[in-house]
């Protein structure tokens, strides 16, 4: 067991230090190489935290040169286009001027229910409404909606905007004080308990969720 804890805490440091030398893209930016290097890696420190007979540094110095390798091929991208191309592929035209483009789907071995059901995530509920539909590396789909069908802003009304005092910030979370964000946004602990005494509430422990509007409004709810 000693054996067993001593592997799964060095394993563990050292798996963490690998993850922040590699970066800190989320999984929705990754690409299907550095996804799959990921699990490899992980797979990796799992046997050898779980098989005493596997030996220790040795198999360490195989998961640090496996990640030294993704390492170097994400720098290579970085500086070649070639490279990235190769490495993350290309986005896809799907849907085209209002058409979808059969080739295109079976290429990447989607069938019309995967695009439709891609596009019901982008809020587009009919074919009719797309002009492009391009299915991005990470498997994420970007869609433009053809004119007629895109939302009005406030500048297609010739509404001008509101300034915005605040970006929308949680400041308490389970009757914790988030004191760094309020700083962040030049708020004060004097000014937070004054506008929360202000709506009847006493005391920072007994609010849920505290956020601060766009407006400098502060919206309160209590446990």
């Amino acid at each position: 067991m000693l054996d067993i804890a001593l592997r799964a805490v060095i394993g563990f440091v050292i798996l963490l230090v690998l993850v922040r030398i590699i970066g800190n893209k989320q999984l929705g930016q990754m690409n299907v190489f550095t996804y799959i290097s990921g699990i490899v890696v992980g797979s990796m420190v799992a046997d050898i935290i779980l098989h005493s007979d596997i030996p220790f540094w040795n198999s360490m110095f195989s998961v640090a040169l496996w990640s030294g390798l993704v390492l170097c091929v994400e720098l290579v991208a970085l500086k070649s286009v070639k490279a990235r191309e190769l490495l993350d592929g290309q986005p896809i035209i799907l849907v085209k001027k209002g058409r979808i483009l059969r080739d295109a789907l079976k290429k990447e071995r989607l069938n019309i229910d995967d695009l439709t059901m891609m596009l019901r995530t982008n809020n587009v509920f009919s074919i009719m409404d797309v002009d492009y539909a391009i299915l991005e590396p990470n498997g994420d789909l970007s869609v433009l909606k053809k004119q007629e069908k895109d939302s009005v802003t406030k500048s297609d009304m010739s509404i001008a905007p509101v300034q915005r005092q605040y970006v929308p910030t949680a400041i308490i979370i389970d009757g914790k004080l988030i004191a760094k964000n309020l700083e962040e946004i030049g708020l004060t602990v004097e000014w937070l308990n004054e506008t929360l005494s202000n709506l009847n509430v006493n005391n920072i422990k007994d609010v849920l969720y505290a956020e601060i509007q766009e407006d400098g409004k502060l919206h309160v709810q209590v446990m």
